[in-house]
Parts: structure tokens; C-alpha cells; sequence
């Protein structure tokens, strides 16, 4: 007897909730697919705490995977998303959460799309990438395969963008990637020293775009902070890029935009899926709506939620002399003391994976994604063994 999609939804809907939600969130998915910076992961294993790629450790919230299961039921996935038009229902709720116009939204299968987007617009082999060393490789990972060059720029003493240096090397590049909070070292430059940064470059280097990639922003605690999206719709040379794979525990469908200038939008749109090309998947243009129209609470409660772990964590490792930067993220760098190869080899030995090497610290600092407060308990358990540390008053 045939079974009605409607029926098979139905059915399955209990059992199947946790793996729905499970690659909705996509935690561990960075572990799951071929990556060009790790390319020898794999899947992680059942009972394994994994506190290494950055996802927000409870996904999304009930709305989005109810918005989503509807979806299966009703639509069953058959209309593409330049069919669908849901494409644009999310650019309009997306302008109005920021008080934009639609003209100067754009979407993308991830923030991902719009980094390459933009490299691949505002960069050449005469205008180079500016970018600190490290950050998120996936701008400079790019420019290097279309041949442009890349300026690297060291970060300060306590781990930050050095935005002096940062805009001395700007000086006619094409392109500046600012990752602010900055992945791997979870550090964040407040917003008056951001504000002045763009000011002063746009004066001593008119040419040049900046690429502002706040994919960890909804976690900034820092009172030195602000949106920037209303200077960016002024600037044609300012683009914001935002993600939900992150705060927003979307990771498993690959949804992020940005809001610029329109014609900087227009640049971007041939080469990025956006409103044009209409690339983005039905079930994830479907939970980005949900979330960003419906779901107000649940980034609050979110941010609340991880800043208690990372208090928590803090404390942890100050406990034990081993310091880490001044986090602003869902994640840590943290002084292990060692080579990290050593710690994340042992501490994956016991069930425990943190992330991989991430030059030029490798020697030294671990990054550290903050997991649930019991999946952090137990993993500081594994530390502890691995380490052999103990807290300060009890040594």
C-alpha cells in the first residue's frame, strides 16, 4: 500500500526529530564533508563530545523545526529556490529586521558565498587581499586560487586585529577582510576603533572595500559595539556579511547574507546566488524566515546561555594558569602550554575533539568551541587527565 508524503511525515515525525534537528543545526558538519583547511576529518562518532567547528551546541529552536517539518509535509522539497519565492519573503524580512531596503540585501549559501562573491569582485592579481593572520581562510583561500595576492597582518599583543598595521597594508587592495569577532582567536575590536578604521581608509585608500564578516556577532558581550548595516548602505565601499550557521544554529542548511550599498549588491549578485540566481534551498530560505520574523526569544536566550558557559570556562582555565583570550565568541583560544597536535590527539583519545592547528600558535593555543555546560564539565574532566593540571588553590 502506497503511503501519502503527508502520512510518511506523520509517521516518522517523533522518531525522526532528533536527526531532523541534528543536521538542521549541523553540528559536527564541518567533521562530516571534505574541507580544503581539513580535509582528513570524519564524521563524528556517537558519544563523542565535539567542541571543535563552532556551532551553537543546542541548534535551532521549536518554531524553525516546526516551520521546517511543515515544509517536508507540504512542499516535500520539490520546488527549487528560485521557484519558491521564499527568496525573496527572507530578503524583505531581512531589511526590515535592520531597517534596510530590499536593494541592499543580498543572500547566499552561507556568509561563505558572499566572501568568495566578494573576492572574487573586488580583488585581482594587481589588487591584492588584505587579511591578519590568522582569520577565517576563506577569503585568502580563494584569492590564492584565482591568483591574487595576499597581504598578511600580524595580530597585536593581545591577540586583536592591529588596526594600524592593518591599514598601512590596505593602502591600494582591492579587498579587506575584517573579521570581527575573529575566528580562530575569538577576539573583538570595539566599535569606535572599527568606525575609525573605515573612516581613515576610506580617505587614504578611496579603492578600496572592506569586508566586514560578523558571523560570531550575535555573541559579542563587549559594551563597545554596534550594527554597522546603516553605514554600510551609505558606503559603496563597506559590506556586511552575517551567517545563521552560528547563533542561530543553522549550520546544516547553509543561510547568510550581507547588506551593502545597492550598488555594491548589484557587483556581488553576479556572482553570488542572492535574489538573482536563486541558488538557496527551500528548507533553509524556510527556517531563516521563521527564525529572523518569528523566534525573537530564542537569540537571547542563546547568547545568555553561552555566556555562561564561556564565564564558566573562563574561570576554568584561569584556575590553572592557562590563559585565554579576551573571547567574544561561542568559542575560546585558549594557552594549553604545548603543542596542540599532543593535546587535541589525547583529548580525542578520550572522546573529546577540539579543533585542529591554526598557524602561527600551533605551539600554544587551542581553539575551544563551548559546548553545553555538561558537555563542558565532562570535557574538563578529559583536560585535567590530559593536562595534568589542577586549580590553583588545591596545588
Amino acid at each position: 500500500m502506497p503511503v501519502s508524503r503527508r502520512k510518511f511525515v506523520q509517521t516518522v515525525g517523533i522518531g525522526a526529530g532528533a536527526a531532523l534537528a541534528g543536521n538542521i543545526w549541523g553540528r559536527g558538519r564541518e567533521d562530516m564533508v571534505w574541507s580544503a583547511f581539513e580535509p582528513t576529518l570524519q564524521a563524528v562518532e556517537p558519544g563523542v563530545i565535539c567542541i571543535a567547528s563552532n556551532e551553537n551546541p543546542v541548534g535551532p529552536g521549536k518554531l524553525v523545526l516546526d516551520a521546517v517539518r511543515r515544509t517536508l509535509e507540504v512542499d516535500g522539497g520539490t520546488l527549487p529556490g528560485r521557484y519558491c519565492q521564499r527568496n525573496g519573503e527572507l530578503t524583505e524580512a531581512i531589511a526590515a529586521k535592520y531597517k534596510v531596503k530590499t536593494e541592499n540585501v543580498i543572500l547566499g549559501e552561507g556568509s561563505t558565498e558572499i566572501l568568495r562573491a566578494a573576492t572574487q569582485v573586488f580583488t585581482s592579481k594587481t589588487l591584492p587581499l588584505v587579511g591578519t593572520i590568522p582569520t577565517y581562510e576563506e577569503c585568502a583561500g580563494y584569492a590564492e586560487l584565482i591568483g591574487t595576492p595576499v597581504r598578511g597582518v600580524a595580530l597585536d599583543a593581545n591577540f586583536k586585529l592591529d588596526v594600524g598595521k592593518m591599514l598601512a597594508a590596505s593602502k591600494g587592495a582591492g579587498l579587506v577582510f575584517y573579521c570581527n569577532p575573529n575566528n580562530p582567536v575569538a577576539t573583538y575590536v570595539g566599535a569606535k576603533a572599527t568606525r575609525d578604521f573605515i573612516t581613515k581608509l576610506n580617505s587614504t585608500s578611496p579603492e578600496t572595500t572592506i569586508l566586514l564578516d560578523e558571523a560570531y556577532a550575535e555573541y559579542v558581550t563587549d559594551p563597545d559595539r554596534e550594527e554597522f548595516f546603516s553605514l554600510a548602505v551609505q558606503n559603496p565601499r563597506l559590506i556586511v556579511a552575517r551567517t545563521f550557521s552560528k547563533a542561530y544554529g543553522m549550520a546544516g542548511l547553509c543561510q547568510g547574507y550581507a547588506i551593502a550599498h545597492a550598488e555594491t549588491v548589484k557587483k556581488l549578485d553576479q556572482w553570488c546566488s542572492g535574489s538573482g540566481l536563486g541558488s538557496l534551498n527551500l528548507f533553509g530560505m524556510t527556517a531563516a524566515i521563521t527564525a529572523i520574523k518569528q523566534d525573537a526569544t530564542f537569540i537571547t536566550n542563546e547568547c545568555a546561555r553561552n555566556k555562561a558557559v564561556r564565564d564558566m570556562a573562563t574561570k576554568w582555565f584561569a584556575d590553572r594558569g592557562l590563559k585565554a583570550t579576551d573571547g567574544q565568541t561561542n568559542f575560546m583560544f585558549v594557552n594549553v602550554g604545548g603543542p596542540v597536535k599532543a593535546f587535541r590527539d589525547a583529548c580525542a583519545a578520550k572522546r573529546v575533539k577540539v579543533a585542529r592547528d591554526f598557524p602561527p600558535f600551533e605551539k600554544t593555543h587551542c581553539r575551544i568551541t563551548l559546548g553545553t555546560m555538561e558537555e563542558m564539565q565532562k570535557a574538563f574532566v578529559v583536560f585535567d587527565e590530559v593536562l595534568g593540571k589542577k586549580p590553583a588553590a588545591a596545588a
